[in-house]
Parts: C-alpha cells; structure tokens; sequence
C-alpha cells in the first residue's frame, strides 16, 4: 500500500529528505524538476513548440524557473518565463533558480499586482505559480490572473497541483483554480485528484517520483492508501493439486426479474470466471432457459425463497436486477434472516435497506456493500461533497463493522480498521451498465474461495478494473460488461503470474 498524506506530511517528508539523505533544497528543487521535465517531454515532444512557464514567488514559483532552465538545455527553442509577483516575499531557492535563469538569458517578464497579463501567445502554458500549500481560495490580483489565463484556454500543465486547488480540503464551489489538462505531481497524488470535483478542473495526472525519504512516507498517520499490484499478489492464492470444485466454495447469487435477467446472468457469469467452485443462481422461473442457455455451468434455484437450502452455500449475492417489490424485500428479509455466511449487498437490495433502516441495522459484521454514488447517499443521507462521504464511509464501516465499496472512477475502499483504499485500476471506457453487476459476481466468488471480506473487497476491484485496462489495450473504447466478465479469467491468471 501506499499512503496518501496530507500537505502538511509532504513538505515534512521534505525536511526529512534533506536532512538525513542529506541533500540541500535547491537540489531537491532540481530533482523534481528533472522528474517533470522528464514526463513534459513525452507529452509535449516538439522542440519548436512555444512553452509559457507561469511562475510565483515561492518554491512552486522555483520549480517552475528551474523547469524553463531544463527545458531550455533540451533544445526546446521558444521557452519564457513570465513571474506573477503576488507578494514581495520569496524563498531563497526561487532566487537562486531566477538568477541562474537570468545567466542563460531567457526572456522573463514580471507582472505586478495591478498589471493584467497579455494575451498569451504561447502554444502551452506551464502552471508554477503555488503549490499545495494553499490554505485559502485565491483573491486579489492571483485570482484575477488566473481568471485571464482559464479564458485563454491553452494547453495548460500544471507543476504538482493547479494553482487555486486545495490538496486535502474540498474548494467551495466558487474557488477559481487554473484549468488544467495535466498535473504532474511529485512522490504521491493529492487526495483531491481521487475525489470526483476535481474533474472540473484536471483533465489528468501522473505522479513522478522525486525520491522522497519512502520510509518517512509510510511512517506517517494516514488512514489513506493507494492500492498495488504487489498488494493483489499477496492476496491471490494459487491452485493447489488434489484440490476439487469443493476447494472452491458454492455462491449463491439472488439476482433478476424476468426483465432484468441481464443482470443475473453477469453477475453469474464473473463469479463463474473468478473461480467459484459451484455456481447457483435464484432467478425466477421464466429465466430458467436464458440461464442454461447462456450459462449451462451455474445452477439454477426455482421456487419459493424458504425452500433455499442457505447452508449449502459458503457466499451469497443480492440485489443486481432483484427488484423493490413485496416479493424480493421478502427474499431479502430471509437472506438476512436465514444465511450466516459473508454477503454482498449490491444495486436493489441496498436500495431495500435504504428505505427500511431497521433492515440495514441486521446486516451481517463482515459484509460488503457496493453502492454508487446515489445509492450511497440513499443509505446514509445526503452529502455537500465528497469529502463528507469519505468521512462517513469510516463512521458506517467502523460503527457497523462492514466493507462499503463506493464505486467510482477511482473507487474506495472503506475497512472496518477506519482505513479508506482507493484503487486506480479501471477507465472511463468501463462506463457502461451492468458493470457493478459483474463487480459483484466478482467479489462474490472471492468470498465463496475462502478470501476475508476485505481482501475479497480489495482484490475485486483491482482486478475488475485491471480487465477493464487490459481491454481497452486491445483496441476497445467502450467496453461491454458481458466482455469483462468473460475477460476476469485471464486477468487473474496475469496478474498472479507476474508474482
């Protein structure tokens, strides 16, 4: 895992760095410069290409005046430096980069408070003006300048965080920050570029690695991780000879109407490839025959909910294409009631507990839920921000002693521990329905083969995501949940192999 830290936890990972590597600031500056200039390249790799390096006065501001000097030793031929003087306090490394700017004579052009910028002629526009430092929303002559340079709308990349962007607290919805199409950030992403508000301004990021002191990193108090691939590795667990269909467990997934067996059968159809020993779907009678069509390996239960013989089952399934009726609130009633197993509550079963409380509170310790946004906020109330509903995935997970897997473009992960994981496997070409479906079908099996909620959790949405990845690679701009389904298969066998 790696942790997510704060502002704060950055700039002291940063004293740290230089006092027991050791290495002096200005070299520091200069490593990340390095790493920046390094990932600028790849994206903007003509020479000839006019570059505006935006720059304050601070140490965002350093970066910025040590990048033009690299970029300028890199041939790129048409490189200016324009200083935003919003304060007459600088820090001594943004003097000593000016000055070694100054000596290789590129143009550098100073706006002072009540200056307005030109009209920027520049092709692309680096933004160093401030860091993650900021601790309010821009105003002054800084929120002015910004504003002229969104109304310009060049190709904007920003120096670790877009000038204006808080790091770890949400903006207000009026907070002008520069409009980016790139961040590229040092060591670690700040928490607001996993939150959903940050689409309106990061188009996308990519973090280098300016060799931060790691162990510091790890030291500090965070209950915010990034997932990896070595952390899925330790998870899955290999095959073992002599082992049999019985290893492997029997999920029951309780899913479907006779309008809605799409959903059924996907989330059959991945617990099927993720590797449940014995599949069973309860379905209604009149998707008996696209079951066995689609599916002949997954059984079939027929008839009424208390003929269910739960104690068959090592995992079970609810809600995708369930319905809200009388009948699947009674199927859900007995679910809760009858199966002692782990469970996950997914898409209509969640949308039951949402409108019966007393419901939610007979969930079992050790669940999973997987809700989207809306049905988030159906069971736990309504939120201003994302913010606020990372703060109420660790109350409810906590307090209730379940797995909340908030599904979104980089999903979270809320542990009964108080830890929130975020998973960066996935793409927007996954946005297609019936994609929680097969998550579901997933994360189920997973529970059936033996995996702690957690892990099954954590592993699920790694691995979905990573199809989703391995897909799109093969050519696919979006992505149908029945090809994922069938993909999850191959996905784990890579991701294991590479162990």
């Amino acid at each position: 895992m790696q942790k997510i830290i704060s502002a704060v936890q950055t700039r002291l990972a940063d004293q740290f760095t230089i006092a027991n590597e050791p290495i002096a600031s200005i070299d520091l500056m200069e490593r990340a410069s390095v790493a920046f200039v390094s990932r600028f390249i790849e994206e903007v790799p003509l020479k000839t290409t006019m570059i505006a390096v935006y720059c304050g006065v601070g140490n965002n501001g350093g970066d910025g005046l040590a990048i033009a000097r690299l970029l300028a030793a890199k041939s790129y031929m048409n490189v200016k430096v324009i200083i935003l003087q919003h304060s007459f306090k600088t820090t001594i490394d943004f003097e000593e980069n000016l000055r070694r700017v100054q000596q290789l004579k590129l143009p550098v052009h100073i706006f002072q408070s009540e200056d307005v910028l030109p009209i920027e002629t520049s092709e692309v526009i680096i933004d160093a003006i401030l860091g993650s430092g900021l601790n309010k929303p821009l105003e002054g002559s800084l929120k002015k300048w910004v504003e002229q340079l969104n109304q310009q709308k060049k190709h904007v990349i920003a120096v670790d965080i877009p000038t204006g962007m808080f790091a770890d607290e949400p903006n207000s919805a009026d907070s002008v920050v520069v409009k980016t199409d790139l961040v590229i950030s040092f060591q670690r992403p700040k928490l607001n570029f996993l939150l959903p508000e940050s689409a309106s301004v990061i188009k996308r990021w990519h973090v280098v690695d300016i060799g931060l002191d790691e162990h510091f990193i790890q030291s500090c108090e965070s209950e915010l991780a990034l997932i990896e691939e070595k952390d899925i590795q330790s998870i899955l667990k290999k095959r073992d000879n002599f082992s049999h269909k019985g290893t492997y467990g029997h999920s029951l997934i309780i899913a479907g109407q006779e309008e809605t067996m799409g959903a059924a059968l996907l989330t059959a159809e991945a617990c099927l490839n993720t590797g449940s020993g014995l599949t069973t779907a309860y379905v209604p009678s009149l998707g008996l025959v696209a079951l066995n069509t689609r599916l002949p390996e997954v059984m079939a239960a027929i008839g009424e909910v208390d003929k269910i013989q739960w104690e068959k089952y090592s995992a079970v399934a609810i809600g995708p294409g369930l319905g809200t009726d009388d009948h699947s609130i009674e199927i859900l009633k007995s679910t809760l009631k009858n199966f002692r197993g782990p469970c996950v509550f997914d898409a209509d079963a969640l949308n039951v507990l949402s409108a019966d409380s007393s419901l939610l509170d007979l969930v079992p310790e050790q669940s999973v839920l997987t809700p989207h946004v809306k049905e988030f906020d159906r069971l736990f109330g309504a939120h201003e921000n994302w913010t606020q509903r990372v703060k109420t995935m660790q109350k409810e997970s906590t307090e209730r002693e379940l797995i909340i897997v908030l599904k979104n473009r980089y999903t979270l992960i809320a542990s009964p521990t108080g830890m929130i994981y975020f998973n960066l496997t996935g793409t927007p070409a996954m946005a297609s329905g019936g994609m929680g479906d097969v998550l579901t079908g997933i994360i189920v099996s997973l529970l059936a083969q033996g995996y702690s909620a957690i892990q099954a959790a954590m592993a699920g949405v790694y691995l979905h995501g990573k199809a989703g990845n391995e897909l799109e690679e093969l050519g696919y701009s979006v992505i149908p949940a029945s090809k994922l389904a069938r993909r999850i298969n191959k996905t784990i066998g890579k991701v294991r192999s590479t162990k």
